[in-house]
């Protein structure tokens, strides 16, 4: 009889458990998993329930030491947090699979479901699934918690500026709107001469420094005042202070130029009128049309004061007007303006018409003023300006009156207007009755400086809608539709607030 040799393929044979007596395949620790699981248990260390830190405020995770991370739930982001803080104890072992078990979002638990494997007992791999609770506890952030303890500050930019008119300071507010720059400052307090910028670190006053330095001429002074020192660690705890000084000359200013320094802008007048102070000073020359522009160090090198504050100009009306036409500039003239045209005007104050005095001077506003304007201007001729240039300056070279802007009727102005500017939120103490007054003339100096609008963001206003009339046109300028942004709201999406979306 021919014996029949069992095939390759057949089971291999079992043996038997060295503790329970359960037939089992061969492996090197010759016991079952049951068994091995009561002798060896490899999750042993590594902790069953996990604290995790989290934010209310801007709802991030702490991953420690000190950094805070935003993380969806069930997110690759917030299982790489978890498996962090159990990575410690999972030294000798092996991370196999790790993923989430679905919890109510609102138990303040995550579940993570682990699975690793550990060589015992001879070489016999184990493997184990176990879950991991990390229970989410409730911590403020340093960021969050310097935003509600205003005064927990690190760094304070102080701008200032010795005039009494904040044109420079409502410019300033929308460039720092415009590249959001105040997001980062923890209390914005506005004050009599100036405005005050708290911030949690250095490094975000020294970039509010930095932006200012390249907007408007001005100087800075730094200064730091120790708080704390911690002699272990070599550690100081500083708080710094920002000293920013804007030149004190606004737009539509009357200035007295050094000799020196109308020498070197191009031999232009010294009496010369500010048009506009963006990251300089524009200055223009009345006689002549010469233009010049000042920056900050030249400014401080060589500097002058303002003649006329705004509540000192006089209403002139327009009684006869000659365009200049071919001037001709001495040797070593500047560049001359384009915008503007020359012309020898009379006025006469509107509080005198009852005499006969006239004035006559030169003026840059050719171009818009006709016999009959209102135009508002500086008189010389009846003032006492105290001015250390002015004073030096041979009389005949003083113009008797200055004329400044063409004047409009205010009122109508501000009715026709169909435009609004954002504002920042910020603490007010020490506010002048005046404040209004001046918002409205930077208001107008937008609708007449093109170039000043270009650095502002103009919204749409809806609530006001705009009657048009032939007779309401008195030839005031006025911003384009096509430069007015659409504010964003919540009416845009929906219809009306807390409408539900559209749906087919």
């Amino acid at each position: 009889m021919e014996y029949m040799q069992a095939p390759a393929t057949s089971s291999q044979g079992n043996i038997l458990c060295c503790t329970c007596g359960v037939p089992i395949p061969p492996n090197p620790a010759n016991m079952c998993v049951a068994c091995l699981r009561t002798q060896v248990d490899i999750s042993e260390g590594i902790p069953k329930q996990v604290t995790v830190h989290f934010c209310k405020q801007c709802e991030r995770y702490l991953q420690p030491p000190a950094s805070w991370v935003q993380c969806a739930l069930e997110s690759r982001e917030l299982l790489t947090l978890c498996l962090k803080k159990i990575k410690s104890s999972m030294t000798k072992v092996r991370l196999i699979d790790a993923g989430f078990l679905w919890t109510e979002p609102h138990s303040k638990r995550i579940k993570m479901k682990v699975t690793i494997q550990k060589e015992v007992m001879n070489g016999a791999i184990l493997q184990q699934v176990f879950v991991v609770e990390f229970v989410i506890q409730y911590q403020m952030c340093d960021d969050c918690h310097r935003v509600e303890a205003k005064d927990f500050w690190k760094a304070v930019v102080q701008v200032r500026q010795k005039t009494v008119h904040k044109k420079t300071f409502y410019y300033l507010e929308q460039l720092i709107l415009k590249h959001k720059l105040h997001q980062n400052a923890l209390n914005i307090k506005e004050i009599n001469d100036g405005i005050d910028f708290y911030y949690g670190s250095k490094q975000h006053a020294q970039k509010m420094v930095d932006f200012l330095q390249c907007t408007v001429p001005c100087r800075s002074k730094t200064s730091q005042r120790l708080i704390s020192h911690d002699i272990h660690s070599n550690t100081y705890n500083y708080k710094s202070t920002y000293s920013m000084e804007i030149v004190p000359v606004c737009k539509d200013n009357v200035v007295c130029l050094s000799p020196r320094l109308a020498q070197s802008l191009g031999n232009m007048g010294q009496v010369c009128v500010c048009v506009r102070v963006t990251s300089t000073i524009h200055l223009i020359d009345p006689n002549t049309l010469q233009i010049a522009e000042v920056d900050g160090s030249t400014y401080w090198r060589y500097p002058f004061n303002s003649l006329c504050n705004p509540r000192q100009l006089e209403e002139f009306i327009v009684m006869d007007t000659d365009i200049i036409r071919n001037q001709k500039l001495g040797a070593g003239a500047g560049m001359r303006s384009n915008k503007h045209t020359l012309a020898e005007v009379w006025v006469q104050k509107t509080s005198e018409m009852n005499t006969s005095q006239q004035y006559h001077c030169r003026t840059f506003l050719g171009h818009l003023l006709n016999i009959g304007d209102l135009v508002l201007g500086f008189d010389f001729a009846n003032s006492n300006v105290n001015d250390e240039y002015l004073n030096k300056m041979n009389p005949h070279h003083v113009p008797d009156v200055v004329l400044i802007k063409k004047s409009y009727d205010r009122s109508r102005r501000a009715k026709r207007r169909n435009w609004k500017l954002q504002e920042m939120e910020r603490e007010r103490e020490g506010m002048d009755t005046d404040d209004e007054r001046q918002y409205q003339d930077f208001l107008e100096d937008l609708e007449e400086d093109e170039a000043l609008r270009k650095n502002v963001n103009i919204y749409r206003d809806a609530s006001k809608i705009p009657v048009e009339s032939d007779t309401d046109d008195d030839g005031a300028p006025r911003v384009s539709l096509m430069e007015m942004l659409e504010e964003l709201s919540l009416t845009d999406a929906t219809g009306e607030e807390g409408a539900e979306m559209m749906t087919d």
